[in-house]
C-alpha cells in the first residue's frame, strides 16, 4: 500500500488458567492451504491456523518467522479475550507493538519509562501503540468477546509476562522490593511460565479519563481519509498524523469490487498485510520469481521492501486490508507516475514495443494509487 507522500495447538492450562521460489510461482487457488497455514512464498493462511494457546479467558495465534518464513522484521498476532477477561501485564523485549480492535471494546493500560502511566479506553475500529519494554494490559470491559490484531517490529517478538517476572524471583526477594515479611508472599504461585489470559477478580474499574484523547491512541476509522475515489480510500496510522509511532505504521484500505491497488513499491518499507474482508488477488516480483496467489479474510501476507506487487477485489463487496509497515513514515513509488517519467523512446523498446504502437498511457506527474478495473480478473 502506498504511503501516500504529501496526502493528507490448544495448550493446556495450569491451576491459575494460564496455558503450559526459483522460477514462476504457481497461482493458488483461494481456499486451498495446508493445516499449518502455509500458502505461498509470500501469504500465509493464518485463517485455517488454530490458535497455538487457547485457554478459557482468551486465545492467540501468532505469525512469527517459526511459521511464516517469509517474515523478516516484522510479526502478528491475533487475540481474543472474553468477556471479564484480560491479557495480563507484560511487555515485549525486542519489539514495538501496534495493535487494531476488530471487535469488542477493551482497556489498555501502559507503564512505561519516567513513571508514566496510561488507562485509555478503546473499540472496534480503533488502534493502540506501546513501545519494546513498556509493561501493558489488556482487559475486556464490553459485553461481547473482543478481538485484536497486533503487529510488532521484530519477526519473533519476545514476550515477557508479569506472572513470569514476578514468579521467578523468590518471596524474600519480592518482600524487600514491596517492604513486606517474605511469608505474606507464599500464597504467590511460584512459576516462570506466563498466565498470559486471566480472569479478572471483580468488576472493571474505568476511569473517566480513559475516554479521553490519549498518545498511545488513535481512531483511524473516524478521521477522513487520506486518498479516496470512488474505486477506494485509505486511512493513514503513520507518524504525520500521529506522533507516537516511532518504527511501526499502517493504512486502512478499502477497495471496492471496481477498484484495484495500483502496481507499486516501497523503496525502503516492507509491507505485511492482514485481510479484514473481501477476497483478493495479489502479483509480487521478487528478483527470481513471480508469485500470484489469491487471499481472504484471516490471511495474511508480506513483502519486503522494494518488491513490485498489486492488490485486486476479487469478489463485488468491499475488500478491506490492515496493511503494516516497518517504518513510521512509509513512502513508495508507483507505476502510473513512475513509467511516465521516462520519455518514450525508452519505454517503447523496454516494454517489447516500438514508439507508434506503444498505447498512449495517461501522462501523470503523480501515482494514482486507487484505480479502476476496466478489465476482468485474469483466469
Amino acid at each position: 500500500m502506498a504511503a501516500l507522500a504529501g496526502t493528507a495447538g490448544v495448550a493446556g492450562s495450569d491451576s491459575r488458567g494460564g496455558a503450559t521460489l526459483e522460477g514462476r510461482a504457481a497461482s493458488e487457488s483461494f481456499g486451498g492451504a495446508a493445516a499449518d497455514g502455509k500458502l505461498g512464498v509470500h501469504s500465509f493462511r493464518l485463517s485455517t491456523l488454530a490458535p497455538q494457546l487457547t485457554t478459557a479467558f482468551g486465545t492467540r495465534t501468532t505469525a512469527t518467522v517459526r511459521q511464516f518464513a517469509a517474515l523478516r522484521g516484522m510479526s502478528l498476532y491475533k487475540l481474543s479475550i472474553e468477556p471479564g477477561c484480560f491479557r495480563e501485564p507484560h511487555w515485549h523485549a525486542n519489539a514495538d507493538e501496534l495493535g487494531y480492535c476488530t471487535a469488542g471494546e477493551v482497556l489498555v493500560t501502559v507503564f512505561s519509562t519516567g513513571n508514566r502511566h496510561d488507562v485509555f479506553r478503546i473499540k472496534a475500529g480503533e488502534m493502540y501503540t506501546v513501545p519494546s519494554g513498556s509493561v501493558h494490559s489488556i482487559e475486556n470491559v464490553g459485553a461481547s468477546r473482543a478481538e485484536l490484531v497486533a503487529a510488532f517490529s521484530h519477526q519473533s517478538p519476545e514476550d515477557f509476562g508479569l506472572s513470569g517476572a514476578v514468579g521467578c524471583m523468590s518471596p524474600s526477594v519480592m518482600g524487600n522490593a514491596w517492604g513486606m515479611d517474605a511469608s505474606a508472599l507464599a500464597g504467590v504461585t511460584r512459576s516462570t511460565e506466563d498466565v498470559v489470559f486471566g480472569k479478572t477478580d471483580g468488576p472493571a474499574e474505568v476511569p473517566v479519563s480513559a475516554a479521553s484523547p490519549n498518545p498511545w491512541k488513535f481512531a483511524i476509522e473516524s478521521i477522513p481519509p487520506a486518498i479516496v475515489n470512488e474505486f477506494g480510500s485509505a486511512r493513514v496510522a503513520r507518524s504525520d498524523v500521529w506522533p507516537a509511532l516511532r518504527s511501526q505504521s499502517m493504512y486502512s484500505l478499502r477497495l471496492g469490487g471496481n477498484g484495484m491497488r495500483e502496481p507499486h513499491w516501497h523503496p525502503e518499507t516492507a509491507e505485511m498485510g492482514y485481510v479484514r474482508a473481501g477476497r483478493s488477488r495479489m502479483t509480487i516480483k521478487s528478483p527470481s520469481a513471480i508469485d500470484t496467489f489469491e487471499i481472504g479474510p484471516g490471511d495474511m501476507y508480506f513483502i519486503p521492501a522494494g518488491y513490485p506487487h498489486h492488490i485486486e477485489n476479487l469478489g463485488t463487496d468491499e475488500l478491506h486490508f490492515l496493511v503494516f509497515f516497518d517504518r513510521a513514515m512509509p513512502q513508495d513509488v508507483g507505476y502510473t507516475g513512475g513509467i511516465p517519467a521516462f520519455p518514450r523512446r525508452i519505454v517503447a523498446p523496454t516494454l517489447g514495443m516500438t514508439v507508434a504502437t506503444l498505447p498512449r498511457y495517461p501522462e501523470r506527474t503523480a501515482d494514482a494509487m486507487i484505480v479502476e478495473k476496466h478489465n476482468p480478473v485474469d483466469s
